[in-house]
């Protein structure tokens, strides 16, 4: 539906607005259908993660997105709309509710600048069915949210969502609007979070050390066998506090000591947060231009230029490492090719963390604008760096062998826009948080050569590396 957006400027027209929303409502009365009214707004800038402390609520589900790297952070509190899945088909039905919602989208105010109009926000969990009952999230959760906050370098862009119906109060939202404005305004330039850094919690491991190591050599037997090329073991350690997280203060720890990865979390809306720090993208498509990372070998950072060098070096021309990293990268250009796409592959490069350096192969493509993003989350997840080779096979050992659920780690979780934009990342090096517990997840890939040892200490470099921001 196409209804004229008022003239573009740095405040909002109230008149304007109202005028619109009254338009709608008639047309609600004349199609019995409901309309979604999306508001943009630029303002002036506010951080992110500390719209979502203050506006978020335990009851009510919410998204934070941040990377440092590209200037860009983005909040979304509540939801006027959302879909919950437990289904195989959870990617198409995903893109189906968000094509269903966007037929019914008025766009009011400046659309044209970053991160206007609507954005859906999906957090996807690894294998579409849980063994455990009793898991937190469903294998699927997309929302459209009541508020949302973006940031991309110095523009900030506020974007409101309302469901209009015919016996929606228009004036009640006019006044809402108002108010949310006033309370963002408020908190420009607001830093409440000082480093802050705790480590006073009781640790249990769900496994020990020698059954971890135990499945890397069955892993290994059956990779000499050619009954698998690769397959990626996770561990999960389990933390206690004497006192609730603070996810916001955790959240801010984690992008002063990440800064080169993706800080997110998501919530379920019943008090659990899934948080961390990933240096994966799954995809990012913007004005059509799709890149993809191909992210799998490692190594630990050294604790001298001449040790962090050596590793390095040591990294690129490890033949096992450049096995495992191009399973990856025939995999993500195989998958590409195979909805239509012509795949490009730049040239392969380090991606050095603050703790670990990984090998990193950035893949690139042009998207028509038939094919939906979702279309290729669900072509890609999950990836051989997340799970092995072949895909099927590695899925099915992994549920033999580890013993806890997945949920959402090493899954996809992001945003996808009204005009085909999105960004998804792979939820590694990652938390389930829940009042006072957090479950911490890290995993390493198997392949021939690895050794059982080498890959305990990789999983346990990675646990470390989030335990140590979580306050």
């Amino acid at each position: 539906m196409t209804i004229s957006p008022c003239r573009s400027s740095a405040f909002l027209d109230y008149k304007d607005l109202h005028q619109l929303l009254l338009n709608v409502q008639e047309k609600c009365c004349k199609t019995q259908i409901q309309y979604i009214v999306s508001i943009s707004i630029p303002i002036d800038f506010i951080d992110p993660l500390v719209v979502l402390d203050k506006f978020s609520q335990v009851n009510t589900l919410n998204f934070y997105f941040e990377n440092k790297n590209k200037g860009e952070a983005i909040a979304a509190i509540d939801a006027i709309t959302k879909l919950e899945i437990t289904s195989k088909h959870r990617f198409s039905q995903t893109e189906e509710f968000i094509k269903n919602c966007l037929e019914n989208v008025i766009n009011f105010g400046d659309t044209n600048q970053p991160f206007a109009g609507s954005h859906f926000f999906c957090s996807f969990s690894f294998f579409d069915q849980h063994h455990q009952l009793d898991y937190p999230f469903p294998s699927a959760t997309i929302f459209l949210p009541k508020l949302q906050v973006a940031v991309k370098n110095s523009n900030c862009c506020l974007v409101l969502n309302y469901l209009i119906h015919p016996q929606v109060n228009i004036h009640k939202i006019l006044k809402e609007i108002q108010a949310n404005i006033k309370n963002l305004q408020s908190l420009a330039n607001y830093s409440p979070y000082p480093d802050t850094f705790a480590h006073n919690f009781s640790q249990n491991r769900i496994n020990n050390p020698h059954a971890f190591k135990n499945s890397v050599l069955s892993a290994l037997d059956k990779i000499e066998s050619n009954y698998l090329t690769k397959i990626v073991l996770a561990d999960a350690l389990d933390v206690k506090s004497c006192q609730s997280f603070n996810l916001f203060k955790s959240l801010n720890n984690l992008r002063q000591l990440h800064p080169n990865c993706y800080i997110f979390s998501t919530s379920n809306g019943q008090g659990k947060n899934f948080i961390g720090a990933s240096p994966e993208r799954l995809i990012s498509i913007h004005n059509q231009q799709l890149i993809t990372d191909a992210l799998a070998g490692s190594a630990p950072r050294g604790k001298s230029p001449t040790e962090d060098a050596a590793n390095a070096n040591h990294l690129v021309n490890s033949s096992k490492e450049k096995h495992e990293h191009r399973l990856v990268i025939d995999f993500i250009t195989q998958r590409l090719e195979q909805i239509g796409l012509f795949p490009q592959t730049l040239g392969p490069r380090l991606r050095q963390l603050s703790n670990i350096q990984h090998l990193w192969t950035p893949i690139t493509a042009e998207i028509p604008h038939h094919i939906h993003p979702l279309k290729i989350v669900s072509q890609l997840h999950p990836t051989p760096a997340v799970a092995g080779a072949a895909r099927d096979i590695a899925c099915a050992e992994i549920r033999r062998y580890e013993n806890f659920e997945r949920g959402l780690y090493a899954a996809p979780l992001g945003w996808v826009d009204g005009k085909g934009n999105c960004e998804f990342i792979v939820g590694i090096r990652s938390a389930l948080i829940d009042g006072d517990r957090a479950r911490l997840y890290a995993g390493a890939g198997i392949v021939a050569g690895s050794d059982p040892d080498k890959e305990f200490a990789e999983v346990q470099l990675k646990l470390q590396a989030l335990l140590k921001a979580l306050v």
